[in-house]
């Protein structure tokens, strides 16, 4: 399943962890678990996100999303 989410990331664009999991068959908790196991690996790398919406930037409006209030996670392959 690894592979496959790999695959999925490097495939481009912008997705939520929601999405991936229903991509995949599986919960967003394991999602996140695959996730963060992957950074472990040096496989992907985790940024934070700016406490408010940066402006210019093209993941503004995920950031900024009012069903997360605590803004989200970013991943890059």
């Amino acid at each position: 399943m690894l592979s496959a989410l790999l695959a999925e990331l490097r495939s481009g664009g912008t997705f939520e962890t929601r999405d991936l999991a229903a991509r995949l068959g599986t919960t967003p908790a394991l999602m996140e678990a695959m996730l963060e196991h992957l950074q472990r690996l040096g496989q992907v790398r985790a940024y934070q996100a700016c406490p408010s919406a940066c402006h210019g930037c093209g993941l503004k409006e995920a950031c900024s999303s009012q069903d997360r209030p605590d803004g989200i996670r970013l991943w890059q392959v």
